[in-house]
């Protein structure tokens, strides 16, 4: 590995010295809108040399002194090409507009086809907005979680679970960033819809492996969204009215074509319909999305953005649930110089939980708060290497629970479980390095740091630690605390240092095929506190520290790409295997809930995932979608601490709660006419391991079930077949007001997708039985989408 790192190494040191070069350098925007374009094509076919704009829409390129053809390209726009003398370093912005022809007659080059092809980034996945608009979903509710779904290595733990699963990984190891800010909770209604709007998302990216070194803190997976920026050259706003939610968007200019504004607000309204039955249980959502963008000058733009959600959930007057994420973000973009270009970024965090019991007397809060700074770089060297490098920093404020009484007659005495904080950091590179015009990486290095601060009532426990092994009856249980320790939240009470080394491999085949490879090492310093398959608003986090030790993940992968018929059609195969360590799994019977030891009911395990996937699409022409397959295995293990201790499940590898061999999504879109699109997706997966009682017997008058090995029962296999329909009626001449009808089928041929199965003993017949819950059959939806 030392020597791959100094061959590497000499090369950049030998690649920088070249010929006379200049950079060309500028922002690649939309020209209807003004918004900012990312992963623009910029090519110079006769000199073989590209690049592509970065989040933030920016490119930079060194070239030779000369006259040479720009060439600048983007799916769905309509292809730019210019002349340039290099007789000095260049700044040109572009805007490019939306191809007035269809898909199928975009120019694409074979030159870039080939870059795409041979660019070393793999194991991700993206979706455009409009694509995602078009797909049929419950409810008629357009989903960006739902519609990752359809994609392979991605799957949640079942019909109206909220979180996804990917790669065999629990739905906390996945970082879900909204304009750079984590959302802790990324469901609406329990995981019925996600809580992105798909009206102010401008662009999203799935990491599934090959991760950047400039992303750390989770293990399993990168989901990075970012809102629209707002229109700086007029006002627009589009929205939706469905069946049972509503949404508004407006953006426009504040100074034409140097501010804009963005706000957009959605909210479910079914409970309402309740209401005319006398039903007074409420169930809605709602939340507001904002964004305000300052172009100072051609190197300076300030940006502010903002999110805020929240799901109310009452049952009469005796029980009230409130939670959500707010978040918000200021940005300031920064060309350094023509071939430098910075983000600085100060972030807030908050997810809050809160529960109102009136028939006990009591206000339940808990929730986790962080402040983040982060300053990232992109410097584009020359025409072969480029680094990307930064700093960030994260303060957190864990509150796992705090009970107030809630009125004079209450009978419940204040207390709180004790606050925890904690402080991250993470320095990073990465270099992304063309060798040839075959082979090119990415290699990087992250180094990340976690520091735990002190807190009032730390527990202090015996040698064998906060779990003991009872070996008369054979189960673990708690460890009584030997005594406290107060410790100031200024002073350090553990700290944590992890070296995290990233590297992507591409080689090029054909122009139009390439093999990669690639490999991470990721860590995780916080941890979901659940025993369910899906995480609930409920869960906490909790930090690693004396008692909790940070999970840390390495994954290897290879893949197959090829493109067909100037990218008609496209292919990918990939394989992978990762390892993961200091996964937590929990004794039985252990109780999570408003619990302050957590630790009490906690064994660190192994994990680890494995498996093959295949995305076939067709990407131009009436019809388009794609196919996604998924043959992949998810286990982990506890092993016991000593000889003498069995671990959990024996210490046997059992597998995840939500491990899914066979995942199989067909999703298909036709263009029937410019009124009328029909699209369809189909879903097959193998049920989620669960625990069946295998006998029972007889305690005085007590029944008590015995049951399997953990996870070794499946629940019955999920299949479904979803259809819709969108109707756009032509626009009358000169007005700018558009609309559309999209119908839809859920569930059409009413399969009943069992959520759980329980069992119990029949009255009739005093057998037992089993006993499916399945949430929904046939669902129809109708919504009526507009803009103006």
């Amino acid at each position: 590995m030392k020597k791959i790192f100094a061959i590497c190494f000499l090369s950049v040191v030998f690649q920088l010295r070249a010929q006379e070069t200049f950079v060309v350098n500028g922002v690649i925007k939309d020209a209807d809108n003004n918004e900012t374009l990312a992963g623009v094509n910029i090519l110079f076919p006769e000199l073989q040399r590209g690049t592509v704009s970065n989040d933030y829409g920016f490119y930079s390129i060194k070239i030779p002194k000369g006259e040479h053809v720009m060439e600048i390209s983007f799916l769905g726009y309509q292809t730019s090409r210019v002349k340039i003398d290099a007789k000095e370093n260049i700044n040109m912005d572009f805007s490019l507009s939306t191809a007035t022809q269809d898909l199928e007659e975009v120019v694409i080059t074979e030159d870039i086809e080939r870059l795409n092809i041979s660019r070393p980034e793999m194991s991700v996945n993206k979706l455009e907005i409009t694509t995602i608009q078009k797909l049929p979903v419950v409810f008629g509710e357009v989903d960006i979680i739902k519609s990752l779904l359809l994609l392979p290595g991605v799957s949640n733990a079942g019909e109206a679970s909220s979180g996804f699963n990917v790669r065999g990984g629990a739905a906390d190891q996945n970082l879900i960033l909204l304009d750079e800010a984590t959302i802790y909770n990324a469901s609406h209604l329990f995981g019925l819809f996600s809580v992105f709007n798909p009206d102010a998302i401008k662009n999203l990216k799935l990491y599934k492996g090959g991760i950047p070194a400039n992303y750390g803190g989770r293990v399993s997976s990168v989901l990075d969204i970012y809102q629209k920026d707002g229109n700086s050259r007029k006002f627009e706003a589009n929205g939706g009215i469905g069946l049972i939610s509503s949404r508004l968007l407006a953006q426009g200019p504040i100074q034409k074509e140097k501010s804009s504004f963005l706000v957009g607000g959605r909210s479910s309204y079914a409970h309402l319909f309740l209401k005319l039955t006398d039903n007074e249980n409420v169930a809605y959502f709602y939340d507001l999305n904002t964004k305000l963008t300052f172009r100072l000058d051609a190197k300076n733009t300030i940006l502010f953005s903002g999110y805020f959600g929240r799901d109310v959930f009452k049952l009469s007057e005796s029980f009230n649930n409130t939670y959500g994420n707010s978040v918000f973000n200021l940005r300031w973009n920064h060309i350094l110089k023509e071939n430098i270009f910075s983000n600085l970024s100060l972030i807030y965090s908050d997810y809050y939980y809160g529960l109102t019991l009136d028939f006990v007397g009591f206000n339940w809060n808990s929730g986790i708060k962080n402040l983040n700074f982060k300053y990232d770089l992109d410097h584009y060297v020359n025409k072969d290497i480029s680094l990307n490098y930064g700093l960030q920093s994260t303060w957190y404020e864990f509150n796992p629970g705090e009970i107030e009484p809630n009125s004079p007659a209450s009978g419940i005495i204040a207390s709180e479980l004790t606050k925890k904080y904690a402080f991250e950091s993470a320095a990073y590179i990465s270099l992304e390095h063309s060798f040839s015009d075959k082979f090119s990486a990415e290699y990087g290095l992250r180094y990340s740091s976690f520091l735990r601060f002190g807190q009032e009532e730390l527990n202090l426990y015996p040698a064998e630690g906060p779990v003991t092994y009872n070996s008369r009856f054979g189960i673990y249980e708690k460890t009584e605390p030997t005594g406290t320790k107060n410790l100031s939240k200024n002073k350090i009470e553990r700290s944590f240092g992890n070296l995290e080394p990233r590297i992507a491999l591409a080689y090029v085949l054909a122009d139009n095929q390439s093999v990669k490879m690639s490999y991470n090492r990721m860590t995780q310093y916080l941890h979901l506190i659940t025993n369910t398959s899906s995480p609930t608003p409920l869960d906490v986090w909790a930090p690693s520290g004396r008692y909790i030790d940070p999970q840390s993940l390495d994954q290897v992968a290879a893949g197959y790409y090829r493109t067909f018929s100037g990218e008609k059609y496209s292919l990918e195969i990939e394989g992978f295997y990762k390892t993961l360590e200091n996964r937590l799994d929990y004794i039985d019977g252990a109780n999570l809930i408003a619990n302050d030891a957590i630790e009490q009911v906690i064994l660190p395990g192994e994990a680890r995932a494995y498996g093959a996937e295949l995305l076939l699409k067709k990407n131009k022409g009436d019809f388009t979608g794609w196919f996604a397959y998924t043959l992949s295995r998810s286990e982990q293990r506890t092993p016991g601490r000593t000889s003498e201790e069995p671990g959990i499940n024996n210490s046997q590898w059992y597998a995840t709660a939500y491990d899914k061999t066979h995942d199989l999504s067909v999703t298909g879109s036709y263009q029937l006419s410019q009124k009328w699109d029909f699209n369809a997706s189909f879903i097959y997966q193998t049920g989620l391991p669960t625990t069946y009682p295998t006998a029972q017997y007889k305690f005085e008058e007590l029944t008590i079930p015995v049951y399997s090995a953990r996870n070794s029962n499946r629940l019955p296999d999920y299949h479904r077949l979803d259809l819709s329909a969108t109707y756009t009626p032509q626009k009358e001449r000169r007005s700018t007001y558009s609309s559309s009808w999209n119908f839809g089928i859920y569930n059409v041929y009413a399969r009943k997708n069992a959520v759980s199965i329980s069992f119990r003993e029949n009255q009739d017949t005093r057998r037992n039985e089993a006993i499916r819950l399945s949430l929904f059959g046939i669902v129809p939806s109708v919504t009526y989408n507009f803009k103006f």
